[in-house]
């Protein structure tokens, strides 16, 4: 069931127009949604696997997905999941996904922290650069928590880690469920997380690739985006947009990866929640 919840959030992501990102509406950036697709495939058993430990998750999980397809599509991805698996599997019968989930960040090792290491020199993502304290080409001193507090200001998926998936819990699953209950289709309540998540904050990926150049651009851009999904009682009349927003982006190079990757999360943090309260 685990995997199944996984796979149908990798999936559910990619059957949302998200400007700038790949999608079924929109491929780009020398990547397909057949790429995505194989990623999930080949991640899944590894993060849903009861006898790895939580940085050994992500480790062969970035591995096989390297293997797969050759490239980084899913570090971000992984990176956020694996905690949300490693508590389910470790969590009492009827609780709920954060309180869990809290669990598992506080209680990471120098030995996670060295398989992740591991897992991004594998996957090799843009704009890596090197950093003064902790840098993943060195052997970690410190837990895999204590880590991402180093990088959070400069990563949002850090940042997550070290504020326990605040913005996927308390800002993109309110917004799905609100975009849910108004239009009856996950896919546009989908497009309404990776908006509101784009106006609320910058995406690390594209600040590593081009620091504040875009910044107010994005912003601008996906407030037009927004009016287009609010403004009418349909949000398919909001497509005429999104369209003209992502071929901007994708012909500047803009892509909101990081964004996509906490979409992800959020859809995935709403299966796992369910299925821990109905066990």
């Amino acid at each position: 069931m685990l995997q199944q919840a996984y796979l149908e959030s990798c999936e559910a992501e990619l059957q949302a127009f998200k400007p700038g990102n790949v999608s079924i509406h929109s491929e780009g950036h020398g990547m397909t949604v057949a790429d995505f697709r194989l990623s999930a495939k080949a991640s899944a058993p590894h993060l849903c696997d009861p006898a790895l430990s939580l940085g050994e998750k992500i480790f062969q999980s970035i591995a096989s997905t390297r293997e797969a397809v050759g490239c980084n599509t899913n570090l971000g991805i992984v990176l956020l999941a694996a905690p949300m698996m490693e508590a389910c599997l470790n969590s009492a019968k009827g609780t709920a996904l954060r309180e869990n989930l809290r669990h598992v960040l506080d209680h990471t090792t120098r030995e996670d922290a060295d398989w992740v290491y591991r897992a991004i020199r594998v996957a090799s993502p843009g704009g890596l650069g090197e950093s003064a304290e902790e840098d993943v080409r060195s052997t970690p001193t410190v837990t895999l928590l204590e880590a991402m507090k180093i990088a959070a200001d400069r990563d949002r998926i850090a940042w997550q880690y070290t504020n326990y998936y605040t913005n996927v819990f308390d800002l993109a699953i309110p917004s799905y469920h609100s975009g849910l209950s108004l239009w009856g289709d996950e896919q546009w309540a989908t497009v309404a997380v990776f908006t509101g998540l784009l106006l609320a904050f910058p995406d690390s990926h594209i600040e590593r690739k081009f620091g504040a150049r875009f910044t107010r651009m994005v912003a601008d851009r996906m407030t037009l985006v927004e009016q287009a999904l609010t403004v009418t009682g349909s949000p398919g009349q909001a497509m005429r947009v999104l369209r003209k927003v992502d071929a901007e982006f994708k012909s500047a190079g803009i892509n909101p990866g990081t964004t996509a990757d906490l979409t992800v999360a959020c859809i995935l943090a709403v299966r796992l929640d369910r299925l821990l309260k109905a066990s």
